[in-house]
């Protein structure tokens, strides 16, 4: 099963995931990927995606990251990526790969879009608002999965191809999938994970990538 994938189902030689690392929680994917047993590198620039299977864009400041993105010449290189490779994005990273944002700072901000969804940037306040909750998600585990939400988008709607893993509630949906892109509003890599089959979103993940590879 996807859950109890871990180092010795043959990701760990075939399988290399970079970590966008401009800002934001990257060492803490870089930790769970290593749990698991796969190669992870940090990306910063263009050549570094050029190494890489799949890429996550981690937690952190939307805006920050897309600005950053923006003024090195970057964002193509991670679009083009972004358009055709499995991508994850965790919080600030799903307003990245999402093509509405609601609430966006004045001015707007750099997307990459892809997953047909309209987010809504700030929807759970504050970091005083910070949470966290179990979630069902049966396409992912058998068992509710714990997720920790920190000043958290959320996706208020989905368009055609996408895929909704799980949800707070009908307005609040908080997990997607279309294709080769996957967007989570909550942080798996800050759930203390003391073993691989705890990675229930890197080991899904890591099953996204394997499926691209092989189609």
């Amino acid at each position: 099963s996807i859950c109890s994938l871990n180092a010795s189902s043959g990701h760990s030689m075939s399988t290399t995931v970079g970590v966008l690392a401009i800002q934001g929680a990257f060492k803490e994917h870089i930790e769970v990927l290593k749990l698991l047993g796969v190669q992870a590198i940090e990306v910063r620039k263009k050549e570094d995606l050029e190494r890489i299977d799949g890429l996550i864009l981690p937690g952190g400041e939307s805006t920050t990251i897309g600005i950053v993105s923006q003024k090195t010449g970057f964002l193509p290189s991670l679009k083009d990526f972004t358009s055709k490779k499995p991508t994850w994005g965790t919080c600030a990273g799903l307003i990245l790969l999402a093509d509405t944002v609601k609430g966006q700072k004045e001015g707007g901000q750099a997307l990459l879009g892809g997953l047909n969804a309209t987010v809504d940037r700030n929807y759970f306040g504050s970091q005083v608002a910070s949470f966290e909750t179990q979630l069902k998600c049966p396409e992912v585990s058998s068992e509710p999965i714990p997720a920790i939400f920190i000043r958290a988008p959320v996706i208020e709607a989905v368009g055609e191809g996408v895929k909704i893993l799980c949800a707070l509630s009908e307005r609040e949906i908080v997990a997607i999938q279309q294709g080769h892109l996957l967007g989570t509003a909550f942080h798996p890599e800050l759930v203390p994970i003391r073993r691989s089959a705890e990675a229930f979103w890197h080991s899904y993940f890591l099953e996204m990538i394997k499926k691209h590879k092989s189609s």
